[in-house]
């Protein structure tokens, strides 16, 4: 049965702020009556970023309270509270005695509604009178709390509280204390590192066009405008991740992208020079854009429209790509709802060169529909001259597909430029934003009867793989992790152990992929002596600790 909540204060009802706390402190089971003696104290950093950076203010904060009987607290965000100033040595004594000292964790379900917890639950600034405390030893002090956020994250990094004794806070604790936690604010922009600022400030002049969606993704951080909060779901950030490995470095990059939504979005991205990060600005297309066509399938969208178009005519066409890349689906989208007849040269060997073609002849003159011969590039000189002899007057709309152009054999070059039409399909390591989607098309094709979804740690490994075998490797991947659900989250846990994220190593650039490839072999000759392999290396141990550090390399 639920806890009744307590009598609130005699002179009037308790503000809106004050009464979610008190419920949600009753939901946590505590009582007006409750002991402080079980507030927990820990040990913690004082070094931390916070401390750091909020010790100047708070010094000068201390000197200028100096005669009066106020007392400053600063917690961390899990709630710690990490530094205490005050000059009235009674005030802190009597502080001590509900459990505010050093180290203490003081949340909500452990002090009850206070200017230290309830802040640090609501992220936003409070200030109590006496009454509104809700545990009785707390009543007896009033205060102002005010979250103080990191700059660049957005994240929560504490909360800084004024407190004195006495029945009603002075208002204004309210401008002294916004004022010096924007002051820690701007000392945490100080100290953070220099590529998160760059990063900042770029997203901050991409951001001034509010009717524009802008993201930013650091190594450690992503920035997010209120159009970009609305506009993106989960999966589009996984996407964007994606598309961030491939932005060139010295020009921008512009693509169309259908968004977990539907909505069309245009895509301009750029890389952050001094920064390790990329920030995204995404414009709506208009309406009749943005309501054309599915989501994207197993064909490049370009390449599907493309495909579409071709139905019109009854040109030959060639339709190349790697393996598994989706060429016969590709044939399909081009077919539309004609007949599809299929002759693969795989089979020449278990039919012999005549037998196979004459079906081909035969096929090409009285097949009413599309004739896809598949695998061209397996196709002998004579077969691919007899096949070029039939383009031109075949009664069936002929189709070819093949691996890549530039890896065919001369004849087969020769008999793929016969084809008035080539569609290449891009494989999957270059369509990474796609794969959200791609995932989902697959997974209900697989099992329309389970409801389960891809997270975007998930989608971000899947994003991160090579894929050698293209969309029938992807197939495989999604059926064993749909396989292993019938309902809720697919997480990383769930993908088969090649996909999940096992190191760094995928995410580097060419460049520290060679450096971390000549450090791990120096290493290995050297039986793991450092100084030998420094050595051999031709660089410093320390600068081989430094990149053994930064590489990730654990021995």
């Amino acid at each position: 049965m639920p806890v009744p909540m307590p009598r609130p204060p005699e002179d009037g009802p308790l503000r809106p702020e004050i009464a979610a706390s008190w419920q949600r402190v009753v939901n946590a089971g505590l009582t007006p009556d409750a002991s402080l003696d079980r507030v927990p104290i820990t040990d913690f950093d004082r070094t931390s970023r916070l401390i750091v950076a909020a010790r100047p203010v708070l010094d000068e904060l201390q000197r200028q309270l100096e005669y009066t009987s106020l007392c400053l607290i600063l917690a961390d965000r899990d709630c710690r509270i990490v530094d205490m100033r005050f000059a009235d040595a009674c005030l802190g004594g009597a502080l001590e005695q509900i459990g505010v000292v050093p180290g203490s964790i003081y949340s909500e379900e452990i002090s009850g509604t206070n200017s230290v917890a309830t802040p640090h639950e609501t992220h936003r600034g409070l200030l109590v009178n006496g009454e509104e405390h809700f545990l009785e030893p707390l009543k007896k002090f009033s205060c102002y709390g005010h979250p103080i956020r990191h700059p660049v994250t957005g994240r929560l990094e504490g909360v800084l509280d004024i407190t004195e004794a006495g029945p009603t806070a002075n208002p204004l604790f309210v401008p002294f204390v916004q004022r010096a936690v924007r002051d820690i604010e701007e000392r945490l922009l100080e100290c953070s590192p220099r590529g998160e600022r760059f990063l900042l400030a770029a997203f901050q002049s991409a951001a001034k066009r509010r009717s524009h969606a802008v993201v930013a993704f650091g190594a450690d951080i992503v920035l997010t405008n209120p159009t970009a909060v609305d506009l993106l779901e989960a999966a589009d950030h996984a996407v964007l991740r994606a598309l961030a490995s491939d932005v060139p470095a010295d020009r921008p990059m512009v693509r169309t992208l259908r968004l977990a939504s539907g909505r069309a979005v245009t895509v301009e991205a750029a890389r952050i020079g001094g920064a390790s990060g990329t920030v995204f600005r995404l414009v709506s297309e208009t309406a009749d854009g943005a309501a054309s066509g599915n989501r994207i399938g197993h064909v490049v969208p370009g390449v599907e429209h493309r495909l579409a178009r071709l139905r019109e005519t009854r040109s030959p066409v060639l339709i190349s790509g790697e393996p598994g890349s989706g060429r016969s689906h590709a044939v399909r989208t081009l077919a539309g709802g004609e007949p599809i007849v299929t002759l693969d040269a795989a089979d020449v060997p278990s039919l012999g060169e005549g037998p196979w073609g004459d079906r081909l002849a035969d096929l090409a003159a009285t097949h009413q529909g599309v004739l896809a011969v598949e695998e061209i590039q397996l196709l002998s000189a004579a077969l691919c001259v007899r096949l070029t002899g039939m383009l031109p007057e075949s009664a069936a709309r002929l189709v070819l597909t093949s691996c890549p152009r530039d890896s065919l054999a001369a004849h087969v070059a020769a008999l793929a430029a016969s084809c008035v039409s080539h569609v290449e399909l891009p494989p999957l390591r270059l369509r990474r934003h796609e794969l959200p989607a791609l995932v989902e098309r697959i997974a209900r094709e697989l099992r329309p009867e389970v409801n389960v979804r891809f997270t975007p740690s998930a989608l971000t490994a899947l994003a991160a793989q090579q894929w050698p075998g293209n969309l029938r490797e992807l197939l495989v991947v999604v059926r064993h992790a749909v396989g292993a659900r019938s309902t809720g989250d697919v997480t990383v846990a769930d993908l088969p152990e090649s996909c999940r994220p096992a190191s760094e190593a995928r995410s580097l650039t060419p460049w520290e992929q060679a450096e971390l490839d000549a450090i791990v072999a120096a290493l290995r000759d050297t039986g793991g002596n450092k100084r030998q392999a420094a050595e051999r290396l031709g660089i410093s141990r320390s600068t081989l600790y430094n990149r053994l550090r930064s590489l990730r390399i654990t021995l």
